[in-house]
């Protein structure tokens, strides 16, 4: 099982393709790697060991037949936030405890009709967090050291890829959701330019801002799950009606030539000295393989975290008004409807998200509209007009991910002013709407640190090769822990 746990992705695939493994065999794995480290890391709200070896025997199937796609026999993890046919899907939250949904998201439809899950990866609730700490269903522990967080929302998922229960991840990218965690526990993770990947099956925090990711041990399979996920979806009016290319072309084609700017306003006293210090290390390593590098200003990234602030609640006061007991979900009986919504609310929703959806309400109410929400969308569009001034000097922006590494469990639960400056880094591209990757660029405290390369709308191309040889200036080797 050990050599099997330390191959990435595409070389797992390269192996099923040959016919020197079955995709059973590495389900077999992957369940077995889940039962072992499982109760120390909290990884995922439901494991599905039977459906993924039951899947798994399918796929072997059509592998002897031949034609099937290099990423369908690799064993996944899926963000419990997307929906999965057959199984449960809660958003770690108490209100959707029981919800079965009908349909596969469609992030998983190029899987064909039965994707190899290993399980539904824990989170914060409704993707609201940046810990997964928040989650109904206990918190995620970082496997680099399980008194720490392994960073939010898409910490079950981070967690999983990182401790080997399985080579890849779905996760999901509002604010920093699949990038901040991937920083905190050593692997790497995309959010892919909003409108990249259909958001058709993910239950909605920010539908403006949502985006749905791959979470991977490298660059080159990060690269194999985009080519999976992209494409447009005329069921989701927000997915881009834009060619999807092969990502794989030209990842190893380095940076020489390429114009690098290390974003000044990331690089300040408000981030970690050693987090300042790796991603200067490899901003160093993309100009010795040949890139230009200099600085670059965003000068409204001062303001991106109080405006994410009050955008994405304003827009889950919206979202989760849906979840009201009539239609599914949990329910808790009352005398009339609106003692009904009350009670179930107040059962069904934790803390966290009690407080954006008031936070929320009270942006977008009466008197209040123009003072915060309408202001905010102000400072958004700034936001996009600064990376627009600086993409046209510089193909690729670098700044760190986290503005620390993983922090002790429980360190900001009190305090969520705290736990929202874990964001300042990754707010400005959500912002902006453009991609942005997270690799591990070294160490600090002898935790991970997550180097943050930011591309134009629609470069992934171009921000993959970018982060491929960043990647190879770090020399961080992947190996399942703990």
């Amino acid at each position: 099982m050990e050599g099997l746990l330390n191959l990435t992705a595409r070389e797992l695939s390269g192996k099923i393709g040959a016919g020197e493994l079955s995709v059973r065999e590495a389900a077999e794995a992957a369940n077995a790697r889940v039962e072992e480290v499982e109760g120390d890391l909290n990884s995922f709200v439901t494991t599905t060991p039977e459906l993924a070896l039951t899947r798994a025997g399918r796929v072997d199937e059509r592998v002897r037949n031949g034609g099937v796609k290099p990423w369908e026999g690799v064993p996944l993890v899926v963000k419990d936030v997307l929906s999965t046919r057959g199984v449960r899907t809660t958003c770690g939250s108490k209100i959707l405890e029981d919800f079965t949904p009908l349909y596969d998201a469609s992030a998983l439809r190029s899987f064909g009709e039965s994707p190899v899950m290993v399980g539904k990866s824990n989170m914060d609730e409704f993707a609201m967090g940046s810990s997964t700490e928040n989650s109904a269903y206990g918190p995620t522990r970082n496997p680099w050291d399980t008194n720490r967080v392994p960073g939010g929302s898409s910490g079950g998922s981070a967690a999983a890829v990182a401790a080997g229960e399985g080579w890849w991840a779905l996760g999901t990218d509002t604010g920093g959701s699949v990038r901040q965690p991937a920083a905190l526990c050593g692997i790497v993770g995309l959010k892919p330019t909003y409108g990249r990947v259909s958001r058709y099956g993910l239950i909605s925090f920010g539908s403006s801002l949502d985006c749905i990711g791959p979470m991977t041990r490298d660059v080159r399979d990060c690269a194999l799950l985009l080519q999976a996920t992209a494409g447009h979806d005329p069921r989701d009016s927000t997915s881009a009606n834009v060619e999807v290319p092969d990502y794989l072309a030209g990842l190893e084609d380095g940076v020489e030539g390429l114009r690098v700017g290390v974003v000044t306003e990331l690089m300040d006293e408000r981030i970690d000295a050693g987090v300042r210090e790796v991603t200067s290390k490899v901003a160093a390593g993309l100009e010795a393989a040949g890139a230009e590098v200099g600085e670059v200003n965003l000068p409204h990234a001062y303001y991106a975290l109080e405006a994410y602030y009050i955008i994405a609640p304003a827009e889950v006061s919206s979202n989760l008004a849906r979840f009201d007991g009539v239609r599914y979900g949990l329910r808790v009986p009352a005398d009339g409807v609106h003692e009904m919504y009350r009670k179930t609310r107040e059962a069904g929703f934790g803390a966290e998200a009690k407080r954006r959806i008031m936070l929320g309400t009270y942006a977008l109410s009466s008197g209040y509209y123009d003072a915060y929400y309408a202001q905010a969308q102000k400072v958004r569009t700034k936001i996009i007009e600064d990376f627009r001034g600086a993409f046209s000097r510089y193909d690729v922006l670098v700044s760190p991910t986290s503005p620390s590494v993983a922090f002790e469990i429980g360190a900001k639960t009190d305090d969520p002013l705290a736990m929202y400056l874990q964001d300042i880094c990754a707010v400005p591209a959500s912002l902006a709407g453009v991609p942005a990757i997270s690799i591990p660029g070294g160490l600090s405290e002898g935790l991970p640190v997550g180097v943050q390369l930011m591309g134009d709308h629609f470069t992934e191309p171009m921000l993959l090769r970018a982060a491929r040889a960043a990647e190879q200036a770090a020399n961080f080797r992947f190996s399942p822990r703990p």
